[in-house]
């Protein structure tokens, strides 16, 4: 495992710990609902890392990945659009989005590069 890959798997489990507290103050109507999907989201990425990181052709893996990214900033601002996540809570949370989503741009420009 590189340096990079390592520091994107624990970026992500990061952004994963980080989430679960504003996820539990969720309205009780939303926890199985739009919790539940920013959840699943938050493993699949997770997932897609550690997918990526041992796989020998990586391109495809990683669209998903950037993909999959995209699909939880989504339902993230969903969230705060829909004041389930107050201000403050999306910040960082989107800084934490912001962060993995440069670690992944920079692992396919080496990807494009390597092929």
């Amino acid at each position: 495992m590189s340096q990079q890959d390592l520091q994107i798997r624990l970026k992500v489990e990061e952004m994963i710990h980080y989430a679960y507290t504003p996820l539990r103050n969720f309205p009780k109507a939303e926890k199985h609902v739009l919790s539940a999907e920013i959840r699943q989201c938050m493993f699949r990425l997770l997932r897609l890392v550690v997918i990526v990181n041992r796989r020998y052709h990586k391109k495809t893996t990683m669209q998903e990945l950037d993909a999959e990214l995209d699909l939880l900033r989504s339902f993230v601002r969903l969230a705060h659009e829909l004041t389930f996540l107050p201000f403050r809570q999306y910040e960082i949370w989107a800084r934490h989005l912001a962060e993995i989503g440069r670690m992944i741009g920079g692992w396919l420009s080496w990807a494009k590069a390597q092929s």
